[in-house]
């Protein structure tokens, strides 16, 4: 897990953070497979492959310009970015809304700013859901809009065909602009998010991840990922309609355009949209976060499960912190893939699980380092104790030169491959206008990568993974686990509503 963002709880890939309030929620919850078994597996163990360590990163890899968005600010405060792309007969758009986000939630009704995004295609005041859904279908054009309790803004994608972009974008200002958030819709939707809630209370992923994000969190708002049954009840068709008429303003947002089209051609469409008005909010200040200073161990009783579900981890920086690269490269050779060292020792040389990986979540605040692992019961002190080694192993020892070169250069490459997608290369450019990263930015990022050394990963390692601040949060048979996390510490028992069944005192 690298690189972008809450690109949510953006940057890093495999996990990025919860959603829209719930009904996107469960597509990013991590599903993880069952733990191994000895001879489940026929394959090849990667540690047993010959690797010859040379990611094809040559000297015009290193030497990179990334093509430079048209950028133009319309009257109304909209600030957009047009990024042509004439290979294939399409565009997308991307809306970042800036000060919509779940970030900024009232306090009362977690989850209001991702049930706004949710109902904005249930109805208009000249169209049903059903004509609505109907009529992108016909068009070949997808419209779609969320977030996140930790991001600062909402996010819609809208996109289709070239030759009949006028009728989906008249049909996307419509669902954007005039939302009527129906009674009827909005019954079904809360509906739908209970069922999901007590769905999500049987998931071992969802409840490792509830309780971590809790722990390393603390009160910020970041640490939910769903919200809860009493917010649901609480959240109003009249709060929706407010939400949308305080929060999606033109000042605030970002439109990013990739494809088939010219910023000529764009702006000449605009006119044929309804006017968007500006008004005076601005986006709200982001609250920081702070690492917890104390290590703490959580366990969530799941009584006959035969696995346990581990995290590890603690705050660590955010995106524009001058350390994030290292942090990157530190976490790639941690746990960022499949060759990776959790991976290799908890998986290959072990065989205690299907896969062990690390994450690096960043923003505008400072987000988590984590390392994770999902394994049979009867392993978890080996597992447990495996894990800690590797993390303790990256703060105490000098990355191998062999092994730095591997992981650098597979960072570059993917980047290198990333850059043959419009899309992606649209989500950089916003990316620099969204943290003001310099404009050079990504064309000097495979260089500074490869630049970087061992006493520098070791450096950021020690300074951000403090053994003795670690939160780690564990799912599974208090009966068969409890004193395996005792030797890491007082435990504290939940149960899987998350209520607190034994204090950790």
């Amino acid at each position: 897990m690298n690189r972008t963002t809450n690109e949510q709880r953006r940057t890093t890939n495999a996990f990025l953070r919860a959603t829209a309030g719930l009904t996107l929620t469960a597509t990013l919850i991590l599903g993880q497979p069952p733990a191994l078994k000895p001879g489940d597996d026929k394959s090849v163990a990667v540690s047993k492959v010959e690797r010859k360590r040379k990611a094809p990163v040559s000297s015009d890899i290193l030497r990179v310009k990334l093509p430079k968005p048209v950028e133009l600010t319309l009257g109304n405060g909209m600030s957009i970015m047009v990024l042509e792309d004439h290979k294939l007969p399409n565009v997308s758009l991307q809306l970042v809304i800036d000060g919509a986000g779940g970030l900024y939630d009232p306090a009362e009704t977690p989850g209001l700013a991702g049930a706004t995004a949710i109902m904005l295609k249930e109805g208009t005041t000249t169209r049903t859901s059903k004509q609505i859904a109907e009529q992108f279908d016909q068009l070949g054009a997808s419209m779609n809009a969320n977030t996140s309790f930790g991001s600062k803004s909402t996010t819609v994608n809208i996109s289709g065909l070239k030759d009949n972009m006028a009728q989906w974008m008249a049909l996307a200002a419509d669902v954007l602009l005039n939302p009527t958030f129906p009674q009827s819709e909005f019954d079904k939707l809360k509906q739908r998010q209970k069922t999901q809630l007590m769905m999500f209370r049987s998931n071992p992923s969802f409840l490792v991840q509830e309780r971590f994000f809790k722990a390393v969190y603390g009160d910020h708002p970041a640490s939910m990922l769903v919200p809860t049954a009493e917010s649901i009840d609480k959240i109003t068709r009249d709060a929706l309609v407010k939400w949308h008429a305080e929060h999606y303003v033109p000042q605030n947002v970002r439109l990013g355009i990739a494809g088939d089209i010219t910023a000529a051609e764009f702006t000449a469409m605009l006119q044929n949209l309804p006017a968007w008005n500006g008004t005076k909010a601005a986006v709200p200040p982001v609250p920081p976060t702070t690492p917890a200073s104390a290590k703490k161990v959580y366990l969530v009783n799941r009584p006959g499960s035969v696995q346990t579900d581990l995290w590890v981890g603690n705050i660590t920086v955010t995106r524009t912190d001058p350390d994030y690269m290292a942090m990157e490269l530190m976490n790639r050779i941690v746990g960022g893939g499949a060759a990776a060292r959790l991976f290799v020792n908890l998986r290959e040389n072990k065989g205690f699980t299907y896969g062990a990986y690390s994450g690096l979540l960043t923003g505008a605040y400072a987000g988590p380092w984590f390392a994770y692992v999902s394994n049979r019961t009867d392993v978890t002190d080996g597992a447990t104790t495996e894990l800690m080694k590797e993390i303790a192993r990256i703060r105490d020892e000098k990355v191998p030169e062999s092994e730095l070169e591997e992981c650098k250069r597979s960072l570059v490459a993917s980047f290198a491959l990333s850059l043959e997608q419009p899309a992606r290369l649209l989500s950089y450019a916003m990316m620099l206008k969204e943290y003001n990263l310099p404009a050079d930015y990504w064309d000097t990022y495979p260089a500074k990568m490869m630049q970087l050394t061992a006493e520098q990963v070791q450096r950021v390692a020690r300074k951000y993974i403090n053994m003795d601040t670690l939160q780690m949060v564990a799912v599974g048979d208090a009966s068969k686990i409890k004193s395996t996390l005792e030797k890491f510490g007082p435990v504290e028992v939940y149960d899987t509503q998350g209520k607190v069944v034994s204090k950790n005192e």
